[in-house]
């Protein structure tokens, strides 16, 4: 998903050269599974937390063998919208969708309108009065509309329940009860955009469509998903979707199955996406990014049901939301129909406890060392296989707008082009075979600065660390050149004027970029987080003035902060043998415990899902499927 500054990596991308990962998959990257080719368009930018892989889920392995686009497997609502045609018609032509005053509403308190004149937006912040849920509307003159409702969903272990609940609240609901939703949304849908994300503390459900009656249809069924899911009363989905035991046969082997325990398998099966994690943990030791929100497969069969349904009731509350809306569409019905849904919550005494704790900074380095599982030939003596990347926790206290602003442009200085410094030195040192880190991360609560190499040889590993700071000493010492600056600067300015966002749709990278303000910094206005104009003007002052603006930053920030972090990984050539058979042997245990009567009851389960996710969906469930006609 997008920085802060939306968009703001797409935009300027690091150099690609042969199969250097650009900004790689760094560890606040959001769990993103492809549900439509849509999504496509966002996966380009979509950086995959602690290196997921874009994923498809239960079902959509069909789709996925059968050559058709990776879809998703969830059951939704069950019942056709109630919404009048006259509320859904496409707006009427209009001078512009900023002529409309702020909504009003009863149920609703109005908080603040604001212009952002960067990009031509009218935002009004409301509050729902009964449910304590917040919102900001979005008026502009952009027929692609965007909706999302996201959650803090910080976790203080690694079951990876943020993320199997993203799976399964999106397979049914009161309302919509069919057994593929996607698959029949995607059939009679124009939707630009569909799709859900799990970051390691907030969970993303945003739709797009240019078709206001199509864009309500998927409005209704995110909100009945996410707020009355059938995941809750029915255990079967938590099997299906996080993870289960299965036995056909009382001889055989028990095994764990489920969609998120064999997709984590995937993702730790990797090299890459271990280094990320690993990168992640040690640099946030002490708050909720030290364990994994995706799911560690060790962890994973140890939640249970109750632990999954107080997750979200602590958590899918809309108290603890934030609701984004964006667009041409009538502004009084977007209260109108979230207010039907909200007013069946009611704030509770105290809010929800999901706030972020911020992670103080360490005053001395580091090293973590981990294996990894590799080949007998990666794992040979002089191989180059190591990896090692250097990590650094950038600030304690919330960044200034001008600071964040210039460590944009200070990462484009260092790492944005091919002849950057440390891009440069880095790859030329001939240490390694590829770039690793993504320079600067601000997705999280904190901002980091990565910066490494892979297929590196064990006795040249210390070189790495060395290198890199060495380089960015360097670099402080002499100063950048007045013509790199320039053309950084004016790179990051055109990207934020130019707002870019390729093939999908603007009002998502809006959300996107506004959205860590809003979750994180309670009482100020979310919408600062795009606002670009008074910082740019205010770091171009301090250029003129002959400041060492970015040689400043990257001493205070980077050099003079011990808050780092140097993590290797070593290839270990017997550590996939010793995960199974310490697998085998936990599964053996389990089903030595069991009774025969328990045996029994675990092949009845297995049967039973087996069937469930085989069964057509009745007509009438069909029916419910909220659809737009040739009109």
């Amino acid at each position: 998903a997008l920085s802060p500054r939306a968009a703001l990596a797409s935009r300027c991308p690091r150099p690609t050269p042969n199969t250097t990962p650009r900004r790689g998959a760094t560890s606040s990257m959001p769990y993103a599974r492809m549900r439509s080719l849509a999504a496509a368009a966002l996966a380009i930018s979509v950086r995959l937390t602690h290196g997921a892989a874009m994923t498809t889920p239960a079902s959509a392995r069909m789709a996925v063998m059968s050559g058709g686009a990776p879809m998703r497997t969830p059951i939704l609502r069950s019942q056709r919208l109630s919404t009048s045609p006259s509320m859904v018609l496409d707006a009427p032509t209009r001078a512009s969708a900023l002529d409309r005053a702020p909504a009003k509403h009863p149920a609703f308190e109005l908080l603040r309108v604001e212009m952002i004149d960067e990009y031509t937006i009218k935002c009004a912040t409301y509050r729902h009065v009964r449910s304590g849920a917040e919102i900001i509307s979005a008026q502009a003159d952009d027929d692609n509309k965007v909706f999302g409702i996201v959650f803090r969903t910080p976790v203080k272990d690694s079951t990876g329940v943020p993320h199997i609940l993203e799976h399964s609240v999106l397979c049914g609901s009161e309302k919509y009860k069919s057994k593929e939703p996607f698959a029949e949304l995607l059939k009679g849908s124009l939707q630009t955009f569909l799709n859900a994300f799990t970051y390691p503390d907030r969970t993303y459900y945003p739709v797009a469509s240019q078709n206001t009656k199509d864009f309500y249809n998927l409005v209704n069924v995110y909100l009945d998903a996410v707020l009355n899911p059938r995941a809750m009363r029915d255990p079967t989905v938590l099997q299906q979707e996080g993870w289960h035991y299965e036995l056909e046969d009382p001889a055989e082997p028990l095994m764990y199955k489920g969609v998120v325990y064999n997709e984590m398998k995937g993702v730790y099966s990797s090299p890459e996406s271990r280094m990320y994690r690993a990168a992640q943990q040690a640099t946030f030791p002490d708050n909720t990014y030290s364990v994994d929100s995706g799911g560690d497969p060790t962890v994973i069969p140890t939640l249970s049901f109750e632990q999954f349904k107080a997750f979200h009731d602590a958590y899918y509350h809309p108290a603890n939301s934030r609701i984004f809306f964006y667009g041409d569409d009538d502004p009084d019905y977007r209260l109108q129909l979230l207010d039907e849904y909200l007013s069946a919550f009611e704030a509770p005494s105290t809010p929800p406890a999901s706030a972020v704790a911020t992670q103080p900074l360490i005053q001395s380095p580091r090293k973590v060392v981990e294996p990894f599982p590799a080949s007998e030939s990666e794992a040979a003596v002089g191989a180059p296989s190591h990896m090692v990347m250097v990590n650094w926790l950038l600030n304690e206290e919330p960044l200034t707008a001008v600071d964040e602003l210039a460590l944009n442009v200070l990462d484009h200085l260092l790492m944005g082009t091919t002849t950057a410094p440390l891009y440069k030195a880095m790859l030329d040192s001939g240490l390694g075979a590829a770039l690793m880190g993504s320079g600067l991360s601000d997705e999280l609560k904190q901002a980091t600065f990565s910066v490494g190499l892979k297929g590196v040889k064990a006795e040249d590993v210390p070189k790495v660390e060395k290198l890199a700071l060495d380089t960015l000493s360097s670099v402080a010492t002499s100063g950048f050149e007045a013509d790199a600056i320039e053309a950084s600067l004016n790179t990051v300015e055109f990207s934020l004027r130019e707002m870019n966002t390729g093939g999908f749709p603007k009002g998502l990278a809006f959300m996107l970029g506004l959205m860590p303000r809003w979750i994180y910094r309670d009482g100020e206005s979310p919408t600062d987080a795009l606002r670009f104009e008074a910082p740019l003007a205010t770091l171009k002052e301090r250029l003129a003035s002959g400041e060492k603006v970015f040689e400043g930053l990257l001493q205070r920030f980077i050099l003079e902060n011990q808050h780092r972090t140097t993590v290797e990984l070593t290839p270990d050539a017997t550590l996939g043998a010793k995960l199974q058979a310490a697998e085998e042997e936990e599964l053996a245990a389990a089903k030595a415990k069991m009774s025969e009567e328990q045996l029994q009851e675990v092949i009845a389960a297995t049967k039973a899902l087996k069937e469930a996710q085989l069964k057509e969906d009745s007509e009438e469930d069909l029916a419910t499927i909220p659809r737009v006609g040739m009109a």
